[in-house]
């Protein structure tokens, strides 16, 4: 059964429905109940603030979010957040959704990863890394009454140890490609995860360039 919290719900329609289908069979139940959550915090907030948004294509952000941390979607070169992105634009492509709509999904995902950019831009957008700062991070976790979250995690918990897993879940889907994480946070994640991790420097990069000045 579907949960509704102050009127939020995951939309009930042919869409969303497969939507559901694809991420549960595709992902871990601990990324499935996230990305879940993830919804329901960004719809939340996006009442809150009175924001108009597409209800079918938020779920869309969130559910997809992490999918490029899946064996199945995840490249050799790629960020992860692209990875991601691109599963959920051939998914709503494939159904008929418009080019525009497709693209501001696909830059949700791309971005929510990438602090500071994404609450200047198209509410959806904004709206999906506001769920995942929610869910992982605990920013504006007061923001959201004692009853959204708890029928949330209700729903969609998380695990025992849900901030070791999630951290794990990460680490997992990205350490093979670990130049994918230069300039964001996830080579927080790396090196946290592998002694022998180097960061690369962006300092680095541009004294080793191939200008003479």
């Amino acid at each position: 059964m579907k949960t509704t919290v102050n009127g939020i719900g995951i939309p009930d329609t042919p869409l969303a429905n497969a939507i559901t289908e694809l991420v549960r069979d595709t992902e871990t139940p601990l990324l499935f109940n996230h990305s879940t959550r993830v919804y329901y915090w960004a719809a939340l907030a996006g009442t809150r603030r009175g924001l108009k948004y597409d209800a079918e294509l938020l779920y869309a952000g969130a559910m997809f979010h992490d999918m490029g941390l899946m064996p199945s979607h995840s490249s050799h070169h790629e960020r992860f957040e692209v990875d991601g992105a691109n599963v959920a634009k051939a998914f709503l492509l494939s159904r008929g959704i418009a080019e525009a709509d497709v693209y501001t999904v696909w830059t949700a995902i791309a971005l929510h990863t990438t602090p500071g950019i994404p609450r200047h831009m198209h509410p959806l957008v904004a709206l999906v890394t506001a769920g995942v700062e929610m869910d992982v991070l605990g920013l504006a976790y007061d923001d959201y009454a004692d009853a959204e979250r708890e029928a949330v995690v209700r729903a969609y918990p998380r695990t025992e140890h849900f901030k070791e897993d999630i951290i794990d879940a990460f680490y997992n889907g990205i350490r093979h490609k670990p130049d994918t994480t230069f300039g964001n946070v996830k080579a927080d994640v790396l090196a946290d995860k592998d002694a022998h991790f180097h960061r690369g420097n962006f300092c680095s990069v541009i004294r080793g360039s191939a200008w003479k000045a």
